[in-house]
């Protein structure tokens, strides 16, 4: 199918938790105002641990009343299921319930259910140690070691019945779905930093078969728990330090050192464009162009640049559209040595001297890799620079690095009609979108 034979799929719908507060707006303040979220951790304990700072969506504390405007029903379900869900899913939970506000969806039963779906990415999810506390209590012998022959008939019993249901990675669709009768095509995906891209993609081109009219797209992540912090800290990059944690996470920057740790979920309302002129929604933005690839070598290695550099041109080949026709880059810009540097060589493999006349930005320097819900936050804030005609600078970018040749966005920065953004993961699995300026848009 052509670029111009396909039924074009627009934005109407946005929602953010993130590290800056629940909505969009918030987010947006954020990052204009050139503010970081990093801070103290607080949601356990770090006695032991080598990292105490993170950006926490502070702001998010599971409570009903943080998953917007509700009626009844939904309300008493939503409160009724939180307890079987994990922060990721009860993050995923309110964005969703967000952004169907933010598209006039409140009432999804206006869109006939099996032409509404979901697809929803998120990060692996793992339990958290105090979950299993008094099950493992009851297995100790007099000598204080754990006694594995009464795990069966002492300890097991006493785990929280349907404990493992709250850390599937298929929950956040399927909680979503349930909530709002969502009958149409649904998928979930487990692909880290990449996750909301490949959603956006994998939607992207089911509207345009004419599976769906309607698509939910999101993804939610935390590193902000005790075990995915040593995973992130033995296997990657990871910036510490005594100095001010706010200036840690430093994207292209020649004296970065590591990412900062962060959590949040972010979602976009996809919908055919006639099928939103009809019933008068806002047009946030329209996906122009997607791309899915992955590079790696033995033992799943990834090789990072070659995974960017395909994943940029062949979201351009998707969009049918030059170098030129791209407005600002929002990278991935995690602030790793190598990570940034790859990145950078896949950009410039596909833009080449063009790269150094678009603005690109990094959000990570604001608050950190959110995981799984990296991209989709990052999406959220080009489509709010879109909407608000200006494009926010990038915080802690005070040393340029030759290896890195970017142009790192400024204060007298524009975005543009259109952004590219990026997501690839340590695996090298890459998703790449444009996202436009509509026509249409208000």
């Amino acid at each position: 199918m052509q670029a111009s034979d396909r039924r074009r799929v627009v934005i109407t719908g946005l929602a953010a938790i993130s590290p800056f507060g629940l909505d969009p707006e918030e987010l947006w303040q954020g990052l204009v105002e050139q503010r970081s979220a990093v801070g103290p951790l607080t949601a356990f304990a770090t006695d032991g641990l080598p990292l105490r700072h993170a950006a926490e969506a502070a702001a998010f504390t599971g409570h009903i009343s943080e998953f917007g405007d509700l009626d009844g029903e939904r309300k008493k379900a939503i409160r009724k299921g939180i307890k079987v869900m994990c922060r990721e899913t009860q993050m995923a939970v309110a964005a969703a319930q967000r952004a169907l506000v933010s598209a006039g969806l409140a009432d999804p039963a206006t869109v006939p259910r099996e032409r509404f779906g979901c697809v929803f990415g998120s990060d692996y999810m793992l339990t958290i140690p105090d979950d299993f506390t008094t099950a493992v209590s009851r297995c100790q012998g007099a000598d204080g070691q754990f006694a594995f022959d009464r795990w069966g008939e002492e300890g097991l019993p006493a785990m929280t019945p349907l404990w493992l249901l709250k850390y599937l990675p298929n929950m956040p669709a399927s909680h979503i779905a349930i909530f709002n009768d969502l009958r149409g095509p649904s998928n979930s995906l487990t692909v880290r930093e990449a996750s909301g891209h490949l959603a956006v993609g994998e939607a992207t081109i089911t509207i345009g078969r004419g599976a769906a009219d309607v698509m939910l797209v999101g993804s939610t992540g935390t590193r902000i728990h005790p075990m995915k912090m040593v995973h992130a800290i033995l296997n990657e990059e990871v910036a510490t330090g005594d100095d001010d944690p706010a200036s840690w996470s430093r994207p292209f920057d020649r004296e970065r050192r590591g990412m900062v740790l962060g959590e949040g979920a972010g979602v976009l309302i996809l919908e055919e464009r006639e099928h939103a002129l009809r019933r008068g929604a806002t047009v946030y933005g329209e996906v122009l162009g997607h791309a899915a690839v992955a590079s790696a070598e033995a033992a799943a290695v990834g090789r990072r640049q070659a995974a960017v550099s395909a994943a940029v041109k062949q979201t351009l080949a998707s969009a049918g559209v030059p170098p030129e026709a791209v407005g600002h880059v929002h990278a991935q810009g995690l602030g790793t040595r190598v990570g940034d540097q790859q990145e950078a060589a896949g950009l410039v493999a596909v833009l080449g001297e063009r790269l150094g006349q678009i603005p690109t930005v990094a959000a990570k320097a604001n608050f950190g890799n959110l995981g799984g819900g990296s991209g989709l936050i990052e999406c959220v804030a080009s489509l709010k620079a879109l909407e608000k005609g200006c494009l926010f600078p990038q915080r802690n970018y005070t040393t340029p690095d030759e290896s890195c040749p970017v142009r790192v966005a400024a204060e007298v920065d524009l975005p543009g009609d259109r952004f590219l953004s990026l997501a690839v993961t340590p695996q090298g699995q890459a998703g790449g979108l444009l996202i436009g300026r509509s026509p249409d848009a208000a």
